[in-house]
């Protein structure tokens, strides 16, 4: 049964002889439980894609339907409070708060939304990740590598349905990578969450259950 679906999105800037098409009539099709990733070179258009499932942007065309909701129907405080029920990010650009701890960072969504965090499960992740010495201090201390752990640590915390992985493993040496794509998988399969990463590596990619490749907009399944 899919639980993430796109239906003939398009994404298009400019207009005329400047008209970029960054996704040109891309449908896909994701079953609950499964792990995807979608690999293509730098500006294919699966940074544009993930966006546009995870409902961070708008498409020029098209639909994404998320556990049988259309999201493009959702706006302002409803699309958010949707996607940090149902969604959990890995950026590759971390976006942790600067001014606050790692731990609170890993449970600023939880608390968002009003909930208790699983203190046992998120002390699992964050043993897991090899952060425990690094709950207390603050983002500016970590290296790289670190950050990124606690950006996943944060999108594994509220047990999403689905998690969206921006090139996960790029700022992680080749060790730490296999471990942390291992415990994508463990939770994804111990939560029955989905899981969608993209990557440039094909190595990495050929982890998943499933690789569908995108070029020039397009998918090649």
């Amino acid at each position: 049964m899919s639980i993430l679906e796109a239906k003939n999105l398009t994404k298009y800037y400019g207009e005329g002889d400047t008209l970029v098409k960054a996704l040109d009539g891309v449908s896909l099709s994701v079953e609950r439980g499964e792990f995807v990733s979608i690999i293509g070179t730098s500006g294919s258009g699966k940074s544009t894609l993930l966006h546009m499932l995870g409902g961070l942007d708008n498409p020029t065309s098209g639909t994404v339907i998320i556990d049988d909701k259309d999201i493009s129907g959702l706006k302002g405080d409803e699309l958010c409070i949707f996607r940090r029920r149902k969604i959990g990010f890995i950026f590759q650009s971390f976006n942790l708060v600067p001014s606050i701890t790692v731990y609170d960072n890993i449970i600023l969504p939880i608390q968002l939304d009003g909930k208790k965090p699983d203190k046992d499960h998120i002390d699992n992740v964050i043993e897991t990740l090899g952060i425990e010495s690094k709950k207390n201090v603050l983002p500016s201390k970590l290296s790289g590598g670190q950050q990124q752990r606690v950006a996943i640590a944060r999108a594994l915390a509220s047990k999403p349905a689905i998690i969206l992985a921006d090139e996960p493993t790029g700022n992680l040496d080749s060790k730490t990578s296999q471990d942390v794509l291992g415990l994508l998988k463990t939770t994804g399969k111990k939560y029955n969450q989905t899981i969608v990463m993209i990557t440039h590596n094909d190595e990495i990619a050929q982890m998943a259950d499933r690789t569908i490749r995108i070029e020039d907009g397009h998918i090649f399944a």
